[in-house]
């Protein structure tokens, strides 16, 4: 009998590489509009606000992926690559946000 792959694990690894992609584009953004515009950029603008709700959106996003490796990894008789890829690619998206993050409030 051959083994699968985890419907889950690849689940997980997919939704954590758009993620990934997508937080990455969204720091970029922000950092060039926080750079184009004189003094900085106004945090109250709708600019700022849907950065923000959208950075929430994909952290999310990467926790639910973290979830789902985690699932993948619990499953047997499946394939376990793409839980263990999943799960290395959201913990490690979510860490360097976190600490992209918690270093803009230490230097603002």
């Amino acid at each position: 009998m051959e083994v699968k792959h985890s419907g889950v694990g690849i689940a997980s690894f997919v939704t954590s590489i758009v993620a990934g992609v997508l937080i990455f584009l969204l720091v970029i953004i922000a950092g060039v509009l926080e750079v184009s515009t004189p003094g900085g950029m106004d945090e109250e603008s709708i600019a700022a606000v849907l950065i923000g709700l959208f950075l929430f959106a994909f952290l999310g996003a990467e926790l639910v992926a973290l979830g789902l490796g985690i699932g993948g990894l619990i499953q047997k008789d499946r394939k376990k690559i793409f839980a263990i890829l999943g799960v290395v690619f959201s913990a490690t998206a979510l860490l360097i946000t976190l600490f992209i993050l918690f270093l803009g409030l230490a230097m603002g």
